[in-house]
């Protein structure tokens, strides 16, 4: 599948979702509309619904129903919008732009960032409580993962830990670990959550897994590529700003060329581990070439 074709698929799948977290996150006519207006302000920013999509196919090549799956990807958007909501407040990151728009609390101010980004956290678990699958146990487990992912044990946590390495050096398996959380654990969740509401065994989710830890590991890479090479333009941010936050990255340790060596090695990694499922995984694993050789 060439580069065009995928963009074509996976806008076409984005717009699936979108469908969905439009109805999800209707608006409303009362005295707080403010607050859905912030919500769908963020959500609806031009997002690649990647987590979401993974989820999806995650679920398809364990023989699942994708439509089964859809309250789960919801949720899981819902919770990565609220964390890059935070990330972007002055507390954290202080960033002006997200995809090229104002971010949250430059467009609605400080306090309703932090209430959208609330109510977008708390709206995923409501999602998700009121889903009735088939399954109760592995609803309720993939429930559980979505916590675990996101809070302290997960993303929350790395995020935390990149906070704290700040302007100090640190090592790469330390990095490593940074980012297996920060942006690594709601990625594997998400492959891993498709996978057992698909009904996948439990070979099949660890497999899932492994492919999604390793896809996690190369997307940060790029991402920390494409800041010191990518442009603003098709970032829709600042390119250099890890740099001059001094924030830990790949490329400030490794350099440029060693990065790029690592991104290729993780992306093999991650499609090594689909190989039980045969060309059932040929969607997945040319996403991956995709997302590790993106510009944006």
């Amino acid at each position: 599948m060439k580069n065009k074709q995928m963009k074509d698929a996976l806008e076409e799948q984005a717009a699936f979702i979108d469908g969905y977290l439009d109805k999800y996150l209707a608006k409303k006519d009362n005295p707080q509309s403010v607050i859905y207006e912030a919500m769908r302000y963020s959500v609806f920013a031009g997002g690649k619904r990647l987590r979401p999509i993974l989820m999806m196919n995650a679920c398809k090549i364990c023989g699942g129903d994708v439509n089964e799956v859809i309250p789960f990807a919801c949720a899981m958007e819902m919770i990565h919008t609220y964390s890059l909501i935070h990330d972007d407040l002055p507390a954290m990151d202080n960033d002006d732009l997200r995809r090229g728009m104002p971010t949250s609390h430059i467009k609605f101010g400080e306090a309703t960032a932090v209430l959208a980004g609330d109510a977008l956290l708390n709206k995923a678990f409501e999602v998700v409580s009121e889903y009735s699958g088939d399954d109760t146990r592995r609803v309720m487990k993939a429930i559980n993962m979505l916590a675990v992912s996101s809070g302290a044990e997960g993303m929350i946590g790395g995020q935390i830990v990149d906070m704290e390495s700040e302007g100090r050096e640190i090592t790469l398996d330390m990095l490593r670990y940074l980012h297996l959380n920060k942006t690594g654990a709601i990625i594997r969740s998400a492959c891993a959550i498709g996978a057992l509401i698909g009904g996948g065994s439990d070979e099949q989710i660890k497999a899932v897994d492994e492919f999604a830890k390793n896809l996690g590991i190369a997307f940060q890479i790029q991402d920390d590529i494409l800041d010191v090479t990518g442009d603003e333009s098709e970032l829709g941010k600042p390119v250099g700003s890890d740099a001059e936050e001094k924030k830990n990255t790949y490329v400030g340790l490794l350099g440029l060329d060693k990065s790029k060596e690592l991104a290729e090695e993780y992306s093999d990694k991650a499609k090594e581990a689909l190989a039980l499922f045969g060309d059932k995984a040929e969607f997945l694993i040319e996403l991956t070439d995709y997302l590790t050789t993106r510009r944006s």
